[in-house]
């Protein structure tokens, strides 16, 4: 679609916050935040087609640089005009210089389907191969196809202030497009990007932002009251969050999280929500000596473990440029040590959900069976059985995982461990 808005200005601050996020030194969303905050006086509609800019370029950045002679950043971003985006090269007319027209001709052009399909899809070689050799061709092309899409914003209603019905009846008075998602019963789908983070039922803590994947992880896990649980990797704690509202504010919750600054992230949100009984801890490792005074104790443990961030790749394509095989590699190790120090927190009767927003067997399956390997005194509980005892109708199968193409979620992955007792 063409912007009449479209001016030099825009176009070079886009050029610029393009150049700095293809460095892939830090992820793109901390790049647009610190240009934002060096560049005060850019207005919010700019702002809007610099980052629409940077994430294009970076969803489709194997294609652009393979179908544009000599790409610069420059380069990249009018070719996403043109060849993306739905721009006329005469619509740019006063934008080009010399010799512009001729290159973007050659891409306008190209004939993207006679490309491989890694590069199309534009997805490193080696995790195209993977993917392959994981679910077929057939099934990685249709989540190569939906992962080079924007994801919708999706929102959790906090249950202890608010019901759903409540919030999608103020979203239509507020001129704001809404829908349930199909799955997570406390979940809404809004497909525009209204400025939630100002909206009274945001800031009173009646709605969180959490993709409708990560709320189902709370599901798979089923706190109740009174119980004692850990999020024990808590982050900035959306999970912690949904977690306490299902223990309805009862029993012991504690957040757990190596980093101070995400732990620190959890506070004004723990504040919104109303909730009591959450209990931020920051541990140095995980066979910190918090842990070993937990052991034999808890309820239920979510594990929800540092990972290449693969499924996530509709928010943060930068992501699949800056992980490679080895980390895979190093992060699977990290991610069985910290189940088993993790397990080491549950009573026998207990529950683990050990969950993952990557897409990588060596990630999900293999680090499970490894673990169940190492230890008979876990069994691995049928998700789907889970998810049906709370009538959420999701085909999930033994070990749970959720797809874009599929579910319309960030690619999620979890199994639920039971401690025999």
């Amino acid at each position: 679609m063409s912007d009449p808005g479209l001016n030099a200005p825009r176009l070079r601050s886009a050029i610029a916050a393009v150049d700095l996020a293809c460095s892939l030194e830090h992820p793109a969303d901390a790049v647009l935040r610190e240009f934002f905050r060096d560049h005060k006086e850019i207005g919010s509609h700019d702002r809007g087609f610099v980052a629409e800019s940077v994430f294009t370029v970076l969803r489709h950045k194997r294609l652009l640089e393979t179908i544009v002679p000599s790409p610069s950043p420059r380069k990249l971003v009018i070719a996403a005009l043109v060849k993306l985006q739905g721009q006329s090269i005469g619509s740019l007319e006063n934008l080009l210089q010399a010799g512009d027209k001729d290159w973007l001709v050659t891409v306008k052009q190209a004939d993207v389907e006679s490309l491989p399909m890694a590069v199309r899809l534009s997805l490193p070689d080696w995790l195209w191969e993977r993917l392959c050799v994981q679910d077929g061709e057939t099934e990685a092309v249709a989540l190569g196809r939906a992962l080079l899409l924007p994801a919708p914003l999706d929102l959790r209603i906090n249950p202890l202030k608010i019901s759903r019905e409540q919030v999608l009846v103020q979203f239509t008075a507020d001129g704001i497009e809404a829908v349930p998602t199909p799955f997570s019963p406390l979940g809404i789908r809004v497909p525009g990007r209204p400025a939630i983070n100002a909206h009274p039922l945001f800031k009173s803590g009646g709605i969180e932002v959490q993709d409708e994947g990560s709320q189902l992880l709370g599901f798979l896990l089923a706190p109740k009251r009174r119980e004692m649980v850990v999020d024990f990797c808590a982050g900035a704690g959306g999970k912690t969050l949904l977690l306490g509202a299902l223990m309805q504010s009862q029993g012991r919750l504690y957040a757990l999280d190596v980093s101070e600054k995400r732990l620190n992230s959890l506070k004004p949100r723990l504040a919104r929500s109303g909730l009591s009984n959450v209990h931020p801890q920051r541990i140095a490792t995980e066979n910190d000596i918090k842990i070993k005074r937990l052991a034999g104790k808890i309820d239920r443990v979510l594990v929800d473990a540092p990972c290449t961030g693969l499924g996530t790749l509709r928010r943060n394509p930068d992501l699949k440029w800056r992980q490679s095989p080895e980390s895979a590699t190093e992060l699977a190790a990290k991610q069985l040590a910290i189940l088993r120090s993790a397990a080491s927190l549950l009573r026998a009767g207990g529950r683990l959900v050990y969950a993952t927003c990557s897409l990588l067997r060596e990630e999900n399956e293999a680090v499970v069976e490894a673990f169940l390997a190492e230890r008979p005194d876990f069994a691995l509980e049928h998700a789907q059985s889970v998810l049906d005892e709370q009538r959420i109708a999701l085909d999930s199968g033994p070990m749970f995982r959720v797809l874009p193409h599929r579910h319309g979620t960030d690619g999620f992955f979890a199994a639920v461990l039971g401690k025999k007792g």
